[in-house]
């Protein structure tokens, strides 16, 4: 028997504190999504220098199982879009 947490899509937040439109972004994604079925991943960029090259004029940058599906906003609709078709992944 599969574990229920296996079946939950991966929604990773790549962020920094203090940015509004990561929060935005972040309460789009809860109030589209059932938080039953989704984990949350928060990632700070500001503790690993690589990804603070890499997303700081991005952020916020939003993965669903590994894929990259949105920067810098998440419009709900679109999020449960995509996350319907990524949470196979």
């Amino acid at each position: 028997m599969q574990n229920a947490a296996q079946k939950k899509a991966i929604v990773t937040i790549y962020s920094k504190p203090g940015c509004h439109l990561c929060e935005v972004a972040k309460a789009n994604i809860e109030a589209s999504a059932d938080l039953a079925a989704i984990l949350i991943e928060e990632v700070n960029i500001e503790e690993d220098a690589a990804l603070k090259e890499q997303y700081q004029y991005d952020i916020p940058v939003i993965f669903i199982n590994g894929v990259k599906a949105f920067k810098h906003t998440v419009e709900p609709q679109e999020f449960q879009r995509k996350l319907r078709r990524l949470a196979a992944l």
